[in-house]
């Protein structure tokens, strides 16, 4: 074969516009972007100025997803003055600029990574820029996703082009069955420890493997989402059957022959047998056990059974300082078991969890208990959509019953910028992507997990194995 290309060499190469120099800069055709009400803000105010429009409207999607209360009772007027704020300039920019909005009182509403595939609106081959790190998420249906600042928002609006320089490739083999319990939240929470939180910068990871291939789309979705908190600004999977499958009944997917021609198109999205990669990683799926973060850094995580570490043990002096910082931020004693951490809150949510696959998880545990009285649990729906099945399959009574908090779609307590906000000293079992100091709240100490994982610390009160509670049920 001829210059064999990897997956991400293929999606790249199709949208060269032209190549800007020798050191891998080139303008790069984006299909389709996804705007949220708080990165867009200076992007529309520096369009105005120059006298610009926006080239390609109807290229755009534009979801209410950050700010918004996710109070249980929907209102369109948010009750903080800096949201609403915002919220108001944002319906203003794309009624100017003629851009398609799912407003805080749309069905449609909800986490801009959560909304875009479920609507149909990112198809495997395209490339995808939005505002936001998480935008890696779409590489579970084949599309190139990848966050882009203020002024790459402007630029791509005008000209829907971007300035990009390529990535190197680095390929991650997961082969095995997974043990009961485990989840896709695990795979790439122990790709992260295994590398670190830099160990893919400047990388884009195709994952690969008969694992990854066993996983559902939203799985996937897990997975290609918290690729950047090892550093990586790409994460693909190769698209397949059940890819195509998902796909083939959304609203804004191609119909009839259209569809037909696209799956043959869509098909020849693989890296070749003999691509080559800058690096490759194998993992084991039967020696990787639920994962807990300790610290305050996605890769500062260990098995539910362990221990929290010594930084004494560390021979890297910077991750061993990192370590110290953490360890005394998060408030644990050196050799403490996971499983005796005690917590006030349990949250599930976000663009990495919050899809109905990880609602029937959750509700699969809680069914018939009730969660600890000294914790408060909350559960928001990736989408307005989500909420809506979730409720006609009876889950949402499950989760009531069981004393969480039942609440409408948006990021929420991911990064606590709207009224879902801890206080200092507040501990939290969390289904998120990040636990940095301060992300939930300042003061708030993070400990990231599965959905199934944050149900079952809610119920006993503190970080526990789920296991335990399935062999229970049994």
């Amino acid at each position: 074969m001829k210059n064999p290309k990897t997956l991400y060499d293929k999606l790249i190469d199709s949208h060269t516009v032209c190549e800007l120099d020798d050191e891998g800069h080139v303008l790069l055709y984006v299909d389709r972007q996804v705007l949220n009400e708080y990165t867009s803000p200076q992007a529309f105010s520096g369009l105005r100025e120059a006298d610009r429009r926006v080239r390609r409207p109807e290229a755009s999607l534009a979801v209410v997803d950050h700010v918004n209360s996710t109070e249980a009772q929907r209102i369109s007027v948010q009750p903080e003055e800096g949201g609403a704020l915002q919220v108001n300039f944002f319906e203003k920019n794309c009624k100017d600029f003629g851009i398609e909005l799912f407003d805080i009182l749309d069905r449609r509403q909800g986490i801009e990574h959560v909304v875009a595939p479920e609507q149909g609106f990112i198809l495997p081959g395209m490339v995808i820029g939005a505002g936001d790190s998480h935008t890696t998420t779409y590489g579970a249906l084949g599309a190139f996703g990848f966050g882009i600042g203020t002024s790459e928002i402007e630029h791509l609006l005008a000209t829907q082009t971007l300035i990009y320089k390529k990535l190197k490739k680095m390929r991650v083999v997961v082969s095995g069955a997974l043990g009961v319990g485990v989840t896709s939240k695990d795979i790439i929470m122990a790709v992260i420890r295994n590398i670190g939180a830099s160990g893919a910068t400047g990388y884009a990871i195709e994952f690969c493997g008969p694992t990854i291939e066993a996983l559902s789309i939203e799985a996937r979705m897990t997975v290609c989402n918290m690729a950047v908190e090892a550093g990586a600004r790409g994460a693909f999977m190769a698209p397949d059957e059940k890819v195509f499958e998902y796909l083939e009944f959304k609203p804004r997917t191609p119909k009839g022959q259209l569809w037909l021609q696209a799956k043959e198109k869509w098909a020849q999205l693989y890296s070749d047998a003999e691509a080559v990669f800058d690096k490759e990683i194998s993992l084991g799926a039967s020696q990787i056990e639920p994962m807990v973060t300790w610290g305050t850094s996605p890769d500062q995580a260990v098995n539910i059974n362990g221990c929290v570490p010594n930084p004494r043990e560390e021979t890297d002096p910077i991750k061993r300082k990192g370590m110290e910082r953490a360890l005394a931020y998060m408030d644990l004693a050196v050799g403490a078991p996971i499983e005796e951490i005690a917590i006030t809150h349990a949250f599930i949510g976000s663009c990495t969890n919050a899809r109905i696959e990880d609602l029937r998880q959750v509700a699969a545990v809680v069914r018939g208990k009730k969660i600890n009285p000294d914790v408060r649990g909350m559960i928001v729906p990736g989408s307005s959509e989500v909420r809506v099945q979730a409720q006609l399959e009876g889950l949402a009574d499950i989760f009531i019953s069981a004393g969480f908090e039942w609440r409408q779609s948006g990021c929420s307590m991911c990064l606590a910028m709207n009224d879902d906000v801890l206080s200092p000293g507040d501990r939290c079992a969390s289904s998120t992507n990040r636990n940095f100091e301060g992300r939930q709240g300042a003061g708030v100490r993070t400990h990231l997990m599965s959905p199934a994982m944050v149900a079952a610390a809610a119920i006993n009160g503190h970080l526990c194995d789920v296991r335990t509670i399935s062999m229970e049920n049994d």
